[in-house]
């Protein structure tokens, strides 16, 4: 069975993300983002990220996986620790392997028979030109984060994003009335920048503000 067949609208969103993350143009090791992955790599990728899925024991273990998993993506402050702070989520081509065989974990254990992703779309993932970056920032009212762009720094070389996101509106932070966490994605083309470097993400604000996020990618997958 596909991935197309009997899943309903809502069960469809993740594959629809990934098309629209494609549109705008946007491994596995453990020493520096991953650009050039094969397919067989990017198999094996999925079927470990799977397997941890198909064995969990109960729906709150399978979510646990999924939230062990997104802290390892993020840099910067821990919304959980420190909601009013800077963070960052890297979505690399390791990222997008590990979430969907993920997913193909929990929609196989859901259908009680084997889920996999065509490989049609596991090769539009190993194209991707782009490493997108979801940006978590906080503020002081609604729509503090407008205006905002951002640019990866190594060194004396800044790379601009080829493709960014508008802000979304503050959220206010629970028990908080004055702090707004708002949240915006950019893609950068790997071609611009070293995927190996230690790298800062620095927000530039209209008002001249400033935030820098360390992102060693050298330890990123």
């Amino acid at each position: 069975m596909n991935f197309y067949g009997r899943d309903n609208h809502r069960n469809m969103t993740p594959w629809f993300m990934l098309l629209l993350f494609l549109w705008g143009g946007t491994g596995s090791s453990a020493s520096a983002i991953d650009v050039d992955l094969t397919l067989d790599q990017a198999k094996q990728i999925m079927a470990s990220a799977r397997e941890p899925m198909e064995r969990a024991a109960s729906s709150d273990e399978m979510f646990n996986i999924i939230k062990s998993a997104d802290k390892q993506t993020r840099i910067g402050d821990d919304p959980e620790t420190k909601p009013c702070g800077s963070s960052a989520i890297l979505r690399t081509k390791t990222y997008w392997f590990e979430y969907f065989g993920r997913e193909e974990g929990r929609r196989s254990k859901v259908a009680q028979e084997e889920i996999r992703m065509p490989e049609a779309n596991i090769q539009e993932i190993l194209n991707m030109p782009n490493l997108e970056i979801e940006i978590g920032l906080c503020g002081t009212e609604e729509f503090f984060a407008e205006g905002a762009d951002v640019a990866l720094q190594q060194g004396s070389n800044n790379v601009m994003a080829v493709d960014k996101g508008n802000p979304s509106r503050g959220r206010k932070i629970l028990g908080s009335e004055t702090e707004y966490v708002s949240r915006f994605s950019a893609r950068f083309a790997y071609q611009d920048f070293d995927p190996h470097a230690p790298t800062k993400i620095v927000v530039f604000f209209p008002d001249g503000k400033l935030v820098s996020i360390d992102a060693d990618f050298s330890a990123m997958r």
